[in-house]
């Protein structure tokens, strides 16, 4: 195409400029070492475990997945600790038709929460008033998405509960908010009818959790870091005609 001359910019003809579009890249792509994603995997199970205990200290209302061992507990009489171990090894029943494979982070997620959240059970006292507990328990969901967020976007395998979000994700195109929600809220509905406890503050878990880890996730999301590429030697004029490179400086040549 040929340019405008200068003196005919004033009657030539309008043209649609094409401007750029700078979209920002996807924290999604980020690289991170195996050491940083480990540390943000410790970082957000520990801070899991800490948010269940801040809004089982707020006394409003407990997690769906809670009611429901809480309600099979009622009918078959198994300990509560048992019978969520038992629904967790349950859904990662459900990963095989999903396809998801377990990471260390998996096993990770069974094993540290629990302490932690007992640490915070023990730190965390539990108000009376009404005004303080409110906040404390908005103050712990906000808490698990974001420790969701953590520990999901290290990239060392989700937690059991978390895998069968994501894999029905992957698998059906849901939005994660989408099939967050709607696997909290049958479990929520399984729960209730089996008897479990259901306050106001279950449904603000059931309905609240799912956009909250489908923003958390991005922003913490992480990828392997590339490995280091190879030394490559460039080859020198001389190559391209034919001819043996010469030897870089840091490397040797034949003896002569």
């Amino acid at each position: 195409m040929q340019p405008i001359p200068s003196t005919d910019l004033v009657t030539a003809p309008r043209r649609r400029l094409a401007l750029p579009t700078f979209e920002p890249k996807p924290l999604s792509r980020r690289p991170a070492s195996r050491a940083r994603r480990m540390v943000q995997l410790l970082v957000g199970l520990f801070l899991y475990g800490i948010a269940i205990a801040t809004m089982m200290q707020a006394t409003i209302g407990i997690e769906p997945w809670d009611v429901l061992a809480q309600g099979i507990t009622r009918h078959t009489g198994i300990p509560f600790g048992v019978v969520t171990n038992l629904i967790g090894g349950v859904v990662l029943l459900l990963w095989i038709p999903l396809r998801q494979r377990p990471g260390i982070g998996t096993v990770l997620n069974v094993l540290l929460i629990g302490p932690s959240a007992q640490l915070g059970l023990w730190l965390i006292p539990q108000p009376e008033s009404l005004a303080v507990r409110i906040p404390l328990f908005a103050a712990g969901l906000v808490l698990i998405a974001a420790a969701s967020g953590l520990y999901i976007g290290a990239q060392h395998g989700p937690g059991p509960r978390d895998g069968l979000m994501t894999g029905l994700h992957a698998r059906t195109g849901l939005p994660i908010w989408l099939a967050r929600t709607g696997i909290e809220a049958a479990v929520l509905v399984i729960g209730w009818l089996l008897g479990g406890n259901v306050g106001w503050g279950t449904l603000a878990v059931a309905l609240c959790i799912g956009p909250l880890v489908h923003l958390a996730i991005p922003l913490f999301a992480l990828t392997p870091a590339p490995p280091a590429p190879a030394l490559q030697l460039i080859e020198s004029d001389a190559a391209t005609r034919g001819r043996a490179p010469a030897p870089e400086p840091w490397v040797f040549g034949p003896r002569r």
